[in-house]
């Protein structure tokens, strides 16, 4: 089989740069009040910047199509345009709607594009990944000669304060104190806002970074887990999820059904320990030696997973020493599916990068936990 090459990068990131003095100007306080959980949160993730497609009135100034589009059109120079995208893969966590699918609306956002196949991966952080392999597989296979797979999110717009009046509401009609439970507040710090696309193609460009694709696995373990990270849902106490469908539309409002919601003891329990196994597997399964690696880009959620992550690898005697990690968690936030592709950007075109060198990707999802390895080496 003929190689796959990931040949050109791009990324959108909507708007200026926001502090984290400033997220309660666009975000908004939950009745007036500022958040309690803010400062720890900001505290253990280590983010001092990201990136909201909102204005200070909330009103959106982009949706998650259009981000996802003018990546795509950040690709396109005199030797590849729209009009030559074989296949497109689009992944997301947070789509502009349900129906039509998110790789079709991305679609008809391009301009001068063509009629094409795609496929729209759905779910959380791994939703990219899930699109890289598509389109890897694609070009791999010989079904197409070239793909462009992108990750994205809008996930400003689930923060919202004005989302989670009417349940403060009725906490406080119950003579309950109306704070927000950490597991919905606690996500309001966290999240960003942007897009990233990769063009893959079945041979390297002459005179520029390639990155070819050695390997992708990913796995779930869904069959094991619990629902950790949710949205559309509630959780119940034996584990179980009730879907926004068997609520009543006030329901909605009452129990902030279409916010993002993490159990996060949950979270703290399995998701560095299970997805260390896994890459141990996979190492052994590949007999990879994992030292050879230059680059390793793990998607951290928070900084707080960092030393977590770092020691639970030296257990399986896993050595990728900190100064081979590239991260840029603080300066973006998480933005979900895109953050994996906005690593892979931001290094691509860093001009760090020589011949030959090997870059190891890790892609943890949290939603109930499925998780992701690819190996790149530099050409």
């Amino acid at each position: 089989m003929q190689g796959v090459y990931i040949t050109k990068s791009a990324k959108f990131l909507p708007n200026d740069p926001i502090s984290n003095d400033e997220m309660e100007d666009y975000l908004g306080m939950i009745d007036g009040v500022p958040s309690k959980g803010k400062r720890l949160t900001l505290r253990n993730n280590g983010i001092k910047t990201r990136y909201y497609a909102l204005d200070k009135e909330g009103k959106s100034t982009h949706s998650n199509a259009q981000m996802a589009a003018l990546a795509i059109e950040k690709l396109t120079d005199d030797t590849f345009k729209i009009g030559d995208i074989e296949l497109l893969a689009c992944g997301t966590a947070s789509p502009d709607n349900h129906m039509p699918s998110h790789a079709v609306m991305v679609h008809g956002e391009l301009k001068n594009g063509q009629p094409l196949e795609l496929i729209s991966p759905s779910g959380s952080c791994c939703a990219s990944m899930q699109s890289l392999k598509t389109g890897y597989l694609s070009v791999l296979s010989g079904n197409t000669k070239n793909a462009v797979v992108t990750g994205s999110e809008k996930l400003s717009s689930f923060m919202l304060s004005e989302h989670f009046e009417k349940e403060t509401e009725r906490l406080a009609e119950m003579d309950q104190n109306p704070i927000i439970a950490f597991e919905k507040d606690f996500l309001r710090w966290m999240l960003s806002d942007g897009a990233a696309a990769l063009l893959l193609e079945d041979k390297p460009r002459p005179n520029s970074t390639n990155l070819k694709i050695e390997w992708l696995d990913i796995r779930s373990y869904a069959n094991q887990l619990e629902t950790c990270m949710y949205v559309g849902s509630d959780k119940n106490e034996d584990g179980t999820t009730k879907g926004w469908k068997e609520f009543t539309p006030d329901e909605w409002l009452q129990k902030s059904i279409f916010s993002f919601k993490q159990d996060t003891k949950l979270l703290g329990k399995e998701i560095v320990p299970t997805g260390t196994k896994y890459l141990k597997e996979i190492l052994d399964k590949r007999g990879f030696d994992v030292t050879t690696i230059d680059y390793f880009l793990p998607h951290l959620s928070s900084e707080f997973f960092r030393n977590k992550i770092a020691e639970e690898i030296l257990k399986y005697d896993i050595q990728i020493p900190q100064e081979k990690w590239f991260t840029n968690l603080t300066t973006t936030g998480n933005i979900g599916s895109a953050s994996i592709f906005m690593m892979v950007e931001e290094l691509m075109n860093s001009g760090k990068l020589k011949a030959g060198q090997k870059i190891l990707l890790m892609v943890p999802e949290s939603a109930r936990f499925t998780y992701a390895y690819c190996l790149l080496t530099v050409c």
